[in-house]
C-alpha cells in the first residue's frame, strides 16, 4: 500500500507560534521541520545522520590510490555513473544522475566542517549550530531570522519529535502533532537484540518481534525497512513547500550512515532511500522546483581505508550534495586533495579542502537573499570561510 497519500489538513493555531513550541512527527529514521521566508525562493537542508561515506557515494575512481584503498568497496566500471571522467555516481543514485544530467545536481567533494571531531553527538550538534562549540540555537533557524517575518504565513513549522537544533531559535516553531507517533529506530531495536541475544529469558522474545517486524538477525548490523519513510516525508515536504501560501525553507533528516561494517550492502539500500527522497521532492514540488536548492550534509566523513569488517571508521571530509532547479549544477566542485600516503589527513581520513560553511553562506547570499553583512552572525567567526560564489543560476 502506497503512503504518498495527500496531506492531512494541518490545524495551527497562531499562538502555538508565538510560544514556539515545537511539534511531534517522525516516520523511523526520517524526519521533518518547515520554516518561512520573504519570497518565493524554497531551500531545503538535509541532515544524512551517521556519517555518509562521501567516497562509496561519489567515487574519486581516477585517483590513482583509490582502488588500492578502497579493495571490494570499490565500485565495478560498468556500474558507476560516471561524473566526467574522474568521479563516479553510486548506481543506486539513479534519480540524482539524471538531474546531474540536466544540470539540477551537483557535488562538492573533499568537505568537511569547522571542526575536527569523530564524536556523532559532538559533530551534529556542531554541523547544525554552524560553529564548533555547543549553543542552543542552529544556523538555519538565524538565517530565517535574519529575513525577517513574511506576511501572512506561520513562521515555522516543525514536524519531528523536536525540532533539530538546525531550526531552533529566535524564530518561532509551529506545532502541528498527528495521531500516530513514532517508533523505535530499527537499529535501535537491532542493538537490543544483539544485546539480549544470549539472554535465555529476553533473548527469544526480541528475536521473535525482530523476525515479525522483518528486521535483522541479532547478530547483524541494522538496515531499513523497504517502507522508505524518507520519501513520504519529502513528498509531504515538497507539497507543503509548493503551496502558495506555505513554508519555503525546509530541514529533513534521514539516519543509518554510520557504517563500520558491511558497508557496501548497508549504502546499496541507503542510498536508494535517498535517491528516492530526492526523486519525490522534485516531483512534489512540481513547478516550484525550479526555485528550490537542496543541501545534504552529513557530520564528517569516513576513513580512507577499509576496515576489517567491510566497513569504515570515523573521518573528517565527505561529500556534499546539492540538487534543485535553481541550481547552476551539472559539476563536481571542489579541490580534490589526492589519497596518497602524504596526502591523507592524520594519515587516514580524505582532507578536507572545502569548509561547508562556505556552501551554505554562497547559497543563503546567491539563493535566498540573505546580506553579506548577516553571514557572519549567522556563521560566527567564520571569517576563513568565505562564501562559494556561482552555485546558484543567474
Amino acid at each position: 500500500m502506497s503512503r504518498m497519500s495527500p496531506l492531512p489538513q494541518l490545524n495551527l493555531s497562531r499562538r502555538a507560534a508565538l510560544l514556539g513550541l515545537a511539534a511531534s512527527f517522525t516516520l523511523g529514521r526520517a524526519s521533518l521541520a518547515l520554516a518561512s521566508i520573504p519570497g518565493d525562493k524554497r531551500f531545503v537542508v538535509v541532515l544524512l545522520r551517521g556519517a555518509m561515506d562521501g567516497m562509496s557515494a561519489v567515487e574519486p575512481y581516477g585517483d590513482a590510490d583509490f582502488a588500492s584503498l578502497r579493495g571490494p568497496l570499490a565500485l565495478d566500471a560498468a556500474q558507476r555513473l560516471d561524473l566526467g571522467g574522474y568521479f563516479g555516481l553510486h548506481p543506486n543514485f539513479a534519480g540524482l544522475h539524471a538531474m546531474y544530467a540536466n544540470g539540477e545536481a551537483g557535488f562538492v567533494h573533499a568537505t568537511a566542517g569547522a571542526y575536527r571531531t569523530r564524536s556523532h553527538f559532538e559533530a551534529q550538534d556542531y554541523m547544525e549550530a554552524g560553529v564548533a562549540q555547543r549553543i542552543d540555537n542552529g544556523w538555519l533557524n538565524r538565517a530565517v531570522a535574519s529575513l525577517g517575518t513574511p506576511g501572512g504565513r506561520d513562521i515555522a513549522l516543525s514536524m519531528g519529535l523536536a525540532a533539530p537544533l538546525l531550526l531552533r531559535g529566535a524564530a518561532p516553531v509551529q506545532a502541528w502533532a498527528p495521531e500516530k507517533f513514532a517508533t523505535p529506530d530499527t537499529d535501535l531495536l537491532a542493538r537490543i537484540a544483539a544485546l539480549a541475544a544470549r539472554d535465555p529469558i529476553i533473548g527469544p522474545p526480541f528475536a521473535n518481534m525482530m523476525a515479525q517486524r522483518g528486521g535483522p538477525a541479532p547478530n547483524m548490523a541494522a538496515t531499513p525497512g523497504n517502507d522508505n519513510d524518507f520519501a513520504v516525508l519529502a513528498d509531504a515536504a515538497g507539497k507543503l513547500l509548493a503551496a502558495a501560501n506555505g513554508p519555503r525553507v525546509a530541514a529533513l533528516e534521514i539516519g543509518g550512515w554510520d557504517t563500520h561494517q558491511a558497508q557496501t550492502r548497508r549504502l546499496d539500500v541507503q542510498f536508494k532511500i535517498l535517491d528516492a527522497g530526492f526523486v519525490a521532492l522534485k516531483a512534489a514540488l512540481g513547478p516550484a522546483w525550479k526555485s528550490t536548492i537542496v543541501l545534504a550534509i552529513t557530520e564528517f566523513g569516513r576513513t580512507a581505508h577499509i576496515n576489517g569488517t567491510n566497513g569504515t571508521d570515523h573521518g573528517t571530509a565527505g561529500v556534499t550534495f546539492l540538487a534543485g532547479g535553481a541550481l547552476a549544477g551539472g559539476r563536481v566542485l571542489g579541490t580534490w586533495p589526492g589519497l596518497g600516503a602524504s596526502k591523507l589527513f592524520e594519515n587516514r581520513d580524505l582532507a578536507p579542502t572545502t569548509d561547508v560553511r562556505s556552501i551554505a553562506k554562497g547559497l543563503l547570499q546567491d539563493h535566498l537573499g540573505v546580506r553579506a553583512a548577516s553571514l557572519g552572525q549567522i556563521f560566527p567567526g567564520s571569517g576563513d570561510a568565505s562564501a562559494m560564489r556561482g552555485l546558484v543560476k543567474a
